[in-house]
């Protein structure tokens, strides 16, 4: 049996990388993967500017008690006029620092009268004014390739300028859903069926990462079928993934389907529960990575298996986000020869610490699980987990992310 962590680095290293970029508008560029470095061309800010409504005044002119002359009112957008020795110029937020002056008295500190204005708490030298460059300097490195961009990113670029960003293309994935005991949502369903869950489930994994689900496919247990799919979504996709039909059972058609084309197919047992076996295939030249076919173990492997391979295929620099510490809370000991993944919640300490709380029940077949939790506890293979022991925690709202 395969161990998680090299199932994991495996199907990672065999996602290819993007090779080719594209150019979108600033305004559609938010949920996309930066194709190039960037590098800033314009100060941030641009001039020397006040942080307050106020005076600017020089420190030096400055006399307890004494009124100044204001020598003008300047609004932000307008050039000052350089400032003379002993006056002061009216500002407001965004407004120029005229030439000669080096301090902002906001105006809550200040009394303004016939023309003149009294500082009534002394300033400090320099105070309120924001500097040129003290955000972005021209030259320096703005975004790295492979950032995901997001709103934040898209103001950081918008204030250099920029409307229009060279980007990855969308990720354009297909699922595979397979079956005779699978009705489809909004359809009658007959004795012995199911409805199928793991279609718009995978659709809206795939969704909540970024990629492009382009086809959504569901395949009777006939070998035909499965191969008139299999040769629309390859000719259709850069990912496929396809879920059920990868054991041994006699239905279980779709390991010889995907070799009847060409395909090349490693079937693995990983040691994780749930989501024992995975596989992984090529077909000319497209990756195919088959999950298991109950609900609970597609969502578990694809968080942690698949997530990562999306990632990597987008171009993002971050592939793995961070894997979290937490006590687990249980009332009796766990242990398995699979490493196993509990559906958990997640609940932070006043001392910096976390607990996290399993689903009273763990069965794979138990979909309620799904939108319970927020994450999964990660408990090792043939150890004794206790209460209180510490664990690793897989944070759902960022590897679905």
């Amino acid at each position: 049996m395969l161990e998680f962590d090299e199932a994991q680095s495996r199907l990672t290293e065999a996602a290819p990388l993007p090779t080719r970029a594209e150019t979108v508008a600033l305004a559609q560029a938010a949920g996309r993967v930066l194709a190039v470095d960037l590098t800033a061309t314009v100060d941030l800010p641009p001039a020397d500017n006040s942080a307050m409504d106020g005076y600017a005044l020089r420190h030096a002119d400055y006399r307890p008690g004494t009124a100044m002359p204001i020598q003008q009112r300047s609004y932000a957008g307008e050039q000052p006029q350089p400032l003379v020795a002993g006056q002061a110029t009216r500002l407001f937020t965004g407004s120029l620092i005229p030439q000669g002056a080096d301090t902002v008295v906001m105006q809550e500190d200040t009394r303004e009268a016939d023309g003149m204005v009294e500082i009534a708490v002394a300033p400090q030298a320099g105070q309120h004014v924001r500097r040129q460059g003290e955000d972005v300097r021209a030259g320096t490195p703005l975004l790295p390739a492979g950032t995901l961009l997001q709103a934040a990113h898209i103001a950081l670029l918008a204030s250099q300028g920029l409307d229009k960003i060279e980007v990855y293309p969308r990720l354009r994935v297909g699922v595979l859903t397979t079956g005779d005991e699978l009705a489809m949502p909004g359809q009658a369903r007959e004795a012995g069926h199911v409805y199928n869950s793991n279609g718009p489930m995978l659709t809206a994994l795939a969704h909540g990462l970024g990629a492009d689900v382009v086809q959504v496919r569901h395949a009777r247990d006939d070998a035909a079928d499965l191969q008139t799919a299999l040769r629309d979504l390859q000719a259709d996709c850069d990912l496929i993934i396809s879920v059920g039909g990868v054991s041994v059972g006699d239905h279980d058609l779709v390991k010889p389907a995907i070799e009847s084309l060409g395909g090349e197919l490693a079937l693995w047992k990983v040691r994780m529960k749930p989501g024992k076996p995975v596989a992984m295939a090529r077909l000319d030249g497209k990756l195919i990575v088959c999950l298991p076919g109950n609900p609970v173990s597609a969502y578990a492997v694809f968080a942690v298996l698949v997530s990562p391979m999306i990632r990597r295929m987008q171009g993002r620099s971050r592939i793995y986000p961070q894997v979290m510490r937490a006590a687990l809370r249980t009332e009796k000991t766990r242990q398995d020869s699979r490493e196993e993944f509990l559906r958990v919640q997640y609940h932070p300490l006043a001392n910096g610490l976390a607990d996290v709380a399993p689903f009273s029940n763990q069965s794979s077949g138990v979909i309620s699980s799904l939108p319970w939790c927020d994450g999964l506890a990660r408990l090792p293979a043939g150890i004794p987990v206790r209460d209180g022991d510490i664990v690793s925690y897989y944070d759902l709202k960022h590897w679905l992310a």
